[in-house]
């Protein structure tokens, strides 16, 4: 038997709409899945929409937990010590999953010039070029830069103002394991080294120095027995500890002088009365060597800062000799966008070591070249330097890293003496051996 029209379309209908109420039933479970994957008060809290960073971490809404940003008693300045800092950081990562990934890795160069404008014609200019140098080896190795220009402490001003800037850095970066920080006179001269830091995973303070004028005896003490100008600093509660320590020893100290008293007398070759950074971590590590020497690696296998004396007249020897290397293996003078840089430069190192360029040898590059005692923004050089000798060589050395940068853009410079730039031959440098 046929059923009527008007029954068959309620049949229709009926079935329709139930199953229109699975659906929506369906999808909205499915919705309440997406949203609690995270945190579901997340929903509550404003726009859900993602980013994506330049290293590629995705980042999504600050979770409403309490961390220790919540906790009035935790102070950026370093005149009030943190506690717990490994509980703390460690908590704050759990909430943030994708900033933990690969967190061992990550590393923040810290670096600063003082607020005012320099007395010295060319600082300005010498500065700012130093700065770009910086940004330009962070972009090509994936780490992040904090360039700081004001004195987070009054009193902690000339090179006690570092360490407020590295406590302050590492409470705003719970993120990053290394804090790095440079000098504003420090030049990256090897845009392709990357840091070994998985030799470094028994350490918490990497430095640049030499055991016997650290730890021997008297006579062999001196205050450049390391050097403060480039160094990295773990993430952690024994450093928040040393830069308590270490900060005691200067301007907030009231026994200021006295302490200039003490290191004048250990350290025969110091020049100055005052107590500065440097000396006053050779002290500190000599003294209490059980406390902090034991997680404080003293850097030697590479030129984590060197003497720029030591590079006069070599900068254009390098050029040509990885110029040489590159006439040699057609794939190290392939173009290639810059974002392959670190591919490259993991490529070139084999051939560098058959030639027997390693760290420290003739035909390497420096990794980090520092300017000590140039002083390019005051002008009051060293007494035994020529400052015309001091500004050209800096300059040259920010060239020749720059023509580092620059190739990956299609240009060069003519010389590491000038500005003056040409467009990058293709097949170079072996074109220019053909002609």
């Amino acid at each position: 038997m046929t059923m009527p029209k008007s029954k068959r379309l309620f049949s229709f209908l009926n079935s329709n709409l139930n199953g229109g109420k699975a659906t929506i039933f369906i999808i909205f479970f499915l919705f309440v899945l997406w949203f609690t994957k995270d945190k579901f008060t997340i929903l509550f809290l404003g726009p859900t929409k993602t980013h994506t960073s330049s290293s590629n971490v995705v980042l999504v809404p600050d979770p409403p937990e309490k961390t220790f940003y919540d906790d009035p008693h935790v102070s950026y300045s370093i005149e009030k010590p943190i506690t717990n800092w490994d509980e703390k950081r460690s908590h704050w990562l759990r909430f943030h999953p994708s900033l933990a990934i690969e967190v061992a890795d990550r590393v923040l160069m810290v670096t600063g010039t003082q607020p005012g404008p320099c007395k010295n014609p060319v600082g300005d200019h010498l500065l700012l070029r130093s700065f770009k140098n910086k940004v330009d080896y962070c972009r090509l190795q994936g780490c992040d830069v904090f360039y700081n220009n004001v004195y987070l402490h009054p009193k902690m001003d000339s090179y006690w103002a570092k360490l407020t800037v590295i406590r302050s850095a590492m409470v705003a970066h719970p993120d990053v394991e290394w804090i790095w920080w440079m000098d504003a006179d420090a030049v990256v001269t090897d845009m392709e080294f990357k840091l070994p830091l998985e030799s470094y995973k028994d350490h918490n303070l990497i430095v640049h120095g030499w055991d016997n004028m650290v730890y021997g005896d008297n006579e062999n003490k001196s205050w450049t027995g390391l050097n403060t100008g480039s160094y990295l600093m773990r993430n952690c509660q024994w450093s928040m500890d040393l830069l308590q320590e270490w900060s005691t020893m200067g301007p907030l100290s009231s026994e200021y002088e006295k302490w200039g008293e003490i290191l004048k007398g250990i350290f025969k070759d110091k020049p100055f009365p005052l107590p500065d950074d440097q000396s006053s971590l050779i002290y500190l590590l000599y003294k209490e060597r059980s406390k902090w020497g034991k997680k404080t690696y003293l850097e030697g296998g590479y030129d984590l800062e060197s003497y720029w004396v030591a590079m006069l007249g070599r900068f254009e020897e390098l050029l040509f000799g990885y110029n040489d290397l590159e006439e040699d293996v057609s794939g190290l003078r392939r173009r290639h966008a810059e974002k392959l840089s670190k591919w490259y430069g993991e490529l070139r190192e084999p051939h560098l070591r058959k030639r027997g360029w390693v760290p420290l040898s003739k035909g390497k590059r420096p990794f980090v070249t520092h300017f000590t005692g140039c002083q390019p923004c005051s002008g009051n050089h060293n007494p035994s330097y020529v400052g015309e000798t001091c500004w050209k060589e800096m300059e040259k050395a920010l060239n020749f890293a720059d023509n580092q940068v620059l190739r990956k853009y299609g240009f060069m410079r003519k010389n590491l003496s000038t500005s003056s730039v040409y467009e990058v031959p293709f097949d170079y440098p072996w074109s220019d051996f053909l002609r």
